[in-house]
């Protein structure tokens, strides 16, 4: 069974709303941000979504979104590829051979940190 395009559009802006809550300097998973919206299954949903987000107004901070185990998988769909490690960084999270340092310390679970 396929989706229509407006639970589509409704499940995307529901990722945008939550991923744009994610604080400057942090990171969460694509399987959080799945799980906080019910969709605990729907990580790859997610990276699909942020795949198509670049550009929106307002922005939504993709670069905050890595796997479950810090490593930087979406750096494929930034232009340059560097891109995503580099716009981290500028928010002061340290990227090692792409994967953030101090995961665990940075780790936003949206469930926790929103009281869902």
């Amino acid at each position: 069974m396929t989706q229509n395009k407006t639970d589509k559009d409704s499940i995307y802006n529901a990722i945008y709303d939550l991923v744009r809550l994610v604080p400057e300097g942090r990171v969460t998973s694509y399987g959080a941000i799945a799980k906080a919206i019910g969709a605990a299954s729907g990580a790859r949903v997610v990276g699909y979504a942020l795949n198509n987000c670049h550009g929106m107004n307002p922005p939504v901070p993709a670069h905050r979104v890595v796997n479950r185990k810090g490593l930087l998988t979406g750096k494929h769909h930034f232009s340059p590829q560097e891109r995503m490690q580099q716009l981290l960084e500028g928010e002061g999270v340290k990227v090692v051979e792409d994967a953030v340092t101090d995961f665990d310390k940075l780790f936003w679970d949206p469930i926790t940190e929103l009281a869902l």
